[in-house]
């Protein structure tokens, strides 16, 4: 073990709000090697701090964390990312000794915030307690603050974002902030980085329940690289792998239109989210797909730090009744919640509702999910629209989509139930309505259908933090993500990238961190960096309660099959996904009965300690 990494400061900046008390705190060298930044030092430095299972992930005790990785801040290409690392307020087990267990919650946001946390001096930040009053930090370099920050809340995210930098009175801060939905508690809350990047699947909640409205940092240093000669030659090499992007496969894929490239492509497969998840394709989404965004709204292309894909777009709707700005729509994910899920087409409506989600600071994934199980609740007559305060949530309405998303910002009427997830909402509607409340662990699933691709139902089904489609739909996927995301690297740069297009190699990757930190690296030994991530949040979920129970998909999956499209007639197999999944458990050489990682597994990923 390299006794002084490069690469480095070695430093956590910890913030306690309720105490006020700032300090600097060492990196064990050990947690370096073995967890590497982002995803992966968050996750131990998560597992450190919560001894004690079961705590409300809303409580001061729940530590909120801001984690870039070794790569953030250096020149490399879409090394822009930045992991939110907490535990979750939006997931549950169905039975557990500890009233408030919960999974480990991880997001990942790009931008420009990981870099400026690197360039202020810290390799994460590290916020526990709950402050007195609504507050936020500022920090430059070494100069940290709490101030008041009872003037803006309640504002919504893009009005605040304009407001803060008038605040600063420099544009050099890098932002992150939450709005009313993070406020009010709302379990799927986001929080917004230049009112276009969200890190979603609750953490906003668990910022509001610090009383911590935002997060400005700005920084004016980087640490050294081990061998600036193997660095620069490192760094050459990769940025070949992005060379004659303008006449190549990436432009026409990112830059032409990002990830609404895939929303006509998933639903001609029969793979997309459509009607609360009993379709597989929209028989409309020539309506809302990439071709009418870029004809409609976009009239910009912009990228993250350092980024060549440049894979966001903006722009604006000019005519109609939904009239708004477009920070960052139809994604693939927005699209698909708020469109083809909801059976929404008209596009300036679906542009109009995502605007709404973001400046409203929530999770379009979650927010889609369980408007879509409210929306077949009404047309089963499970509930009425008396029940929905006189909304009339039918399918394609987009009035009462934007009416039911500003509800459950403010947590009102209806509002107050939904914003506590879909499992929660079936919970109380009943009459088994849990066969069509779409959720793994009760966090929703995300815009991608399972009827016909088991890979992607073992995904959701073994994912760590509840239903995720970007976990990995095989062992090696899923623990290379895991170590990419202990990096600082956007998975869209990587050679692993789920649609496989041009991209970063595991050793190209591995010659980088070596050049950087002067720790020997390789590819197996990044690779096994992601399993001992992987690993060690399947050990913490184990530790709040959850057990081989947990692992499991809704009934809609394998009890109703697909009516139209290419797909027709598809469904999961039960039997066949049982033995999908024993074998999983196998191979990751983990009790298949209780699906804990054997102790040889853990003392072979150096994890003794959870034992």
């Amino acid at each position: 073990m390299n006794a002084h990494p490069s690469g480095y400061h070695k430093v956590l900046l910890d913030i306690n709000l309720t105490t006020g008390e700032i300090k600097k705190i060492p990196i064990p060298q050990e947690d370096i090697e073995h967890f590497v930044g982002g995803r992966g030092l968050g996750m131990k430095i998560l597992w450190d701090r919560l001894k004690k299972p079961g705590i409300d992930a809303l409580s001061p005790e729940n530590p909120l964390m801001f984690m870039p990785g070794p790569f953030s801040g250096f020149p490399i290409p879409s090394a822009s990312r930045t992991v939110v690392v907490t535990k979750s307020p939006a997931t549950s087990p169905d039975t557990s000794p500890y009233p408030h267990a919960s999974t480990v919650s991880y997001s990942n946001i790009g931008g420009f915030l990981g870099p400026e946390i690197r360039f202020a001096g810290y390799d994460g930040i590290v916020i526990s307690g709950k402050a007195p009053t609504p507050s936020y930090i500022v920090i430059e370099d070494d100069r940290v603050e709490i101030r008041d920050a009872k003037p803006f809340w309640g504002m919504k995210t893009d009005a605040f974002d304009k407001t803060l930098v008038k605040e600063l009175n420099n544009k050099r801060f890098q932002t992150c902030y939450i709005g009313p939905a993070g406020e009010n508690l709302v379990s799927y809350a986001c929080i917004l980085h230049t009112t276009a990047r969200a890190a979603g699947r609750g953490v906003g909640a668990v910022m509001g329940s610090k009383n911590l409205k935002a997060i400005a940092v700005k920084g004016t240093g980087m640490p050294n690289v081990a061998d600036l000669k193997a660095f620069n030659n490192s760094l050459s090499d990769v940025r070949g792998v992005f060379k004659g992007l303008t006449g190549g496969l990436l432009t026409g894929f990112w830059r032409e239109s990002g990830t609404a490239a895939v929303l006509q492509m998933m639903s001609d497969d029969g793979l997309m989210a459509v009607k609360n998840y009993r379709e597989g394709t929209f028989a409309e989404i020539e309506k809302i797909n990439a071709k009418v965004a870029r004809e409609k709204a976009w009239v910009r292309d912009f990228a993250c730090y350092c980024c060549c894909l440049a894979c966001k777009k903006s722009g604006a709707v000019k005519d109609g009744p939904y009239k708004t700005i477009v920070h960052d729509g139809p994604e693939y994910e927005t699209g698909v919640m708020f469109g083809a899920n909801l059976m929404i087409s008209d596009f300036n409506g679906l542009m109009k509702a995502i605007y709404d989600g973001d400046d409203l600071g929530m999770d379009i994934i979650s927010a889609g999910n369980v408007i879509g199980f409210l929306m077949e609740a009404h047309e089963k007559g499970y509930v009425t629209k008396a029940d929905l305060d006189g909304i009339d949530l039918t399918w394609g309405n987009v009035d009462a989509v934007l009416l039911i998303i500003d509800k459950i910002s403010r947590r009102d009427g209806i509002g107050d139930l939904a914003a506590q997830g879909v499992k929660a909402v079936s919970k109380q509607v009943g009459r088994n309505s849990e066969q069509f409340a779409i959720h793994v662990k009760g966090l929703e699933l995300a815009a991608h259908n399972i009827h016909a691709n088991p890979p992607r139902a073992l995904c959701y089904a073994t994912s760590n933090r509840g239903a995720c489609h970007l976990s990995g739909d095989n062992i090696a996927h899923q623990n290379f993500v895991a170590a990419v995301d202990s990096l600082g690297l956007c998975l869209f740069a990587s050679d692993h990238n789920k649609w496989m297009l041009p991209g970063i190699s595991k050793r190209k990757i591995a010659n980088l961190l070596t050049a950087i930190t002067g720790i020997e690296w390789d590819a197996d030994k990044f690779i096994e960096a992601g399993e001992r991530v992987f690993n060690l949040e399947k050990m913490f979920n184990l530790r709040e309660g959850f057990t081989r129970e947990d692992d499991q998909l809704p009934d809609r999956f394998f009890a109703e099959p697909f009516t139209m499209g290419p797909e027709k007639g598809a469904r999961l197999d039960r039997q066949e996904f049982t033995e999908l999944m024993d074998k999983f458990y196998a191979e990751r050489n983990w009790n298949p009965k209780t699906t804990r990682p054997t102790d040889e597994k853990l003392k072979q990923l150096n994890l003794e300690f959870t034992i």
